[in-house]
């Protein structure tokens, strides 16, 4: 590991507020103190920029959309890096504040950084989340055909909602926001942008090296999410396990208290299918209520826990537990999450985006097949069940064609992601002749948020040689495993 990366992040984190702000002030912007959460401050601007809601309707309403912009620090000023959250629905001003702030101020040494917030989120959010009526019983069993039902429904009464709300849900999909990363460029006056993200933000990302390639010059995307890839092939989450029980092993203990992942996992889903468990749930007023646990609830619970090794291994831990038949683990995640006779909620910009981006014919024959038979089934993705409550907001095959490019791109991928898989991340990038790959070994998907005395001198180093036009294809950077 290099040290002096460790030590000029460290240091810009600590005393960036002594930084001189020497940007000019575009249009509209106000000059602020950006107070990330750790207490950490430095200069930077907040603008914003108006677009249309859906430029495919004359009669949509106006958006504004909101940034931060942290100005550039370094001797050679480059064009501005537009950051692309996750999601969709993430905030890129929460993701500045909140998980990546030395990131934010470090990448300043290449030109202004912009924090933006896509329609639909964060600040340039105007939409509320809908709850709606329907309900998903927890004191009752309900079968997976029921289930998808409940949220399929749910969802139709939601897009009315929406759209008694003078919403055009046509609007939010990842062609229009490609569409304000246009518009945001003419409005900082830039000749083009760079643009940086993670997961959904790379998908965005390769989206808009097919729409907007002239307004692009570099392009750095980790954990990245083809353009066909919104719904995950379940065989390759099962490989995932396959690597995780690899990382377990090089652990002794971890290894003899967890010797097959996978046939535990199988083992608790066939014991609550034959048998679903009535537990108990905590409430906050000290009262417990009954839920009825299925198979169902762990391959949910799953999907959402396998992104990165360190919370991988807190799931293999409540599995363990329910193998040897103690629930209260699985209650107190529960309780975190399940509110008694709450209506299945969805909020637009994510559930819209995800939905357009949607899926081929062919694709969801391969997917729906491997999930008969692989450990999470179909629950690694929502989308799958909700694209046939309206199949005329599918994007359409074309915008899913991989993008043909000569533009330099860096990828970044973890080893450990069980989100977005390595092999996926490399087809998604594969028309593209000057794609430059770095493998972040026993990283998972969230890479960037790893502490910076572990991955971030080297991803830092990989994404500077990057941005100065230096040949970082192949490198690897290796962090360390969390105890399991």
């Amino acid at each position: 590991m290099r040290i002096l990366p460790l030590i000029l992040l460290t240091s810009l984190a600590a005393c960036s507020t002594q930084s001189s702000v020497s940007a000019q002030n575009h249009v509209d912007e106000k000059p602020i103190i950006f107070t990330a959460n750790s207490g950490q401050s430095t200069d930077a601007f907040e603008g914003s920029f108006v677009v249309p809601e859906n430029r495919l309707n004359p009669q949509s309403r106006d958006l504004t959309l909101r940034y931060v912009r942290f100005a550039a620090t370094g001797t050679r000023k480059g064009n501005p890096i537009v950051y692309l959250a996750g999601g969709p629905g993430g905030s890129g001003i929460a993701t500045a504040k909140y998980w990546r702030f030395p990131f934010f101020l470090a990448m300043r040494e290449f030109g202004d950084v912009i924090a933006l917030d896509q329609r639909g989120t964060g600040a340039s959010n105007d939409m509320e989340t809908c709850t709606s009526s329907h309900i998903v019983d927890g004191t009752q069993q309900v079968s997976d055909g029921e289930f998808a039902k409940i949220n399929q429904r749910a969802l139709q009464e939601c897009m009315s909602i929406w759209q008694g709300q003078n919403i055009d849900l046509r609007g939010y999909t990842t062609v229009q926001n490609v569409g304000d990363l246009e518009a945001l460029r003419v409005h900082l006056g830039a000749d083009k942008i760079n643009l940086w993200g993670i997961s959904y933000g790379s998908h965005m990302a390769l989206a808009a090296i097919k729409q907007i390639p002239d307004s692009l010059e570099r392009i750095v995307i980790a954990s990245a999410e083809g353009l066909d890839q919104t719904i995950k092939q379940p065989a390759r989450t099962d490989a995932y396990f396959g690597r995780l029980q690899l990382a377990i092993n090089s652990q002794p203990d971890a290894q003899a208290q967890f010797p097959d992942i996978r046939a535990m996992m199988h083992r608790v889903h066939a014991n609550l299918d034959k048998a679903p468990l009535r537990i108990q749930i905590p409430q906050k007023n000290g009262e417990a209520v009954g839920y009825v646990l299925q198979r169902r609830d762990m391959q949910q619970i799953a999907s959402a826990m396998i992104s990165d090794p360190s919370r991988a291994g807190q799931l293999l831990q409540i599995y363990s537990q329910l193998d040897q038949g103690n629930w209260a683990p699985v209650a107190g995640l529960l309780q975190r999450f399940y509110t008694p006779g709450e209506g299945v909620s969805f909020s637009p910009m994510s559930v819209m985006t995800d939905i357009a981006s949607g899926i081929g014919a062919e694709r969801r024959t391969m997917i729906e097949k491997q999930a008969e038979t692989s450990l999470l089934g179909v629950y690694l993705n929502d989308t799958l069940g909700l694209v046939d409550v309206d199949p005329s907001y599918d994007l359409g095959d074309g915008f899913r064609e991989k993008p043909v490019s000569d533009v330099p791109l860096l990828l970044l991928s973890g080893s450990l992601d069980g989100r977005t898989y390595v092999e996926s991340q490399h087809e998604a990038v594969s028309g593209l002749h000057n794609a430059q790959k770095v493998l972040v070994t026993n990283a998972g998907h969230n890479l960037f948020m790893l502490s910076a005395t572990e991955v971030r001198p080297g991803v830092l180093d990989a994404i500077s040689d990057f941005m100065q036009g230096q040949n970082v294809d192949g490198r690897e950077v290796a962090v360390d495993l969390p105890d399991f």
